[in-house]
């Protein structure tokens, strides 16, 4: 007779096992992904025990995830557009920079070709009167 009752309540220690594991696994999950305020309903909810109320629980879990991501993807999204205009700002300057160096460097063989010009000229009315 003792057979039967073992075999009843090593059935029931798992079950109770299984039932602690899944436990600790939502308290963990409660933990890493939603906020205080959100860890607040969460625990009201576990406390009245409706399934009805479970699943309002992980709809709000599902909103919070949701939210969280949205925001941080709205914010690498902001820092990456930011980027983006300032090296497009940092480049503008730069090639204004290069072209105003052009345009004097032009001007300077303009006026180096100028000064060769005269000096050639120079040189030859010397040549013709000796």
């Amino acid at each position: 007779m003792e057979r039967p009752s073992l075999e009843f309540s090593l059935p029931d220690t798992h079950q109770e096992g299984k039932l602690y594991v899944v436990d600790s696994l939502n308290n963990l999950n409660k933990l890493n992904v939603c906020p205080a305020e959100s860890q607040r309903s969460l625990d009201e909810e576990e406390n009245t025990g409706g399934t009805e109320e479970n699943m309002a629980g992980s709809n709000t879990r599902n909103q919070c995830l949701l939210f969280t991501t949205f925001i941080l993807t709205l914010a690498v999204t902001l820092a990456l557009v930011s980027f983006v205009i300032f090296l497009i700002f940092q480049t503008r300057n730069e090639v204004d920079q290069i072209s105003s160096r052009l345009l004097s460097e032009k001007k300077n063989i303009e006026q180096l070709k100028k000064l060769n010009n005269i000096i050639l000229k120079h040189l030859n009315q010397s040549r013709i009167m000796e």
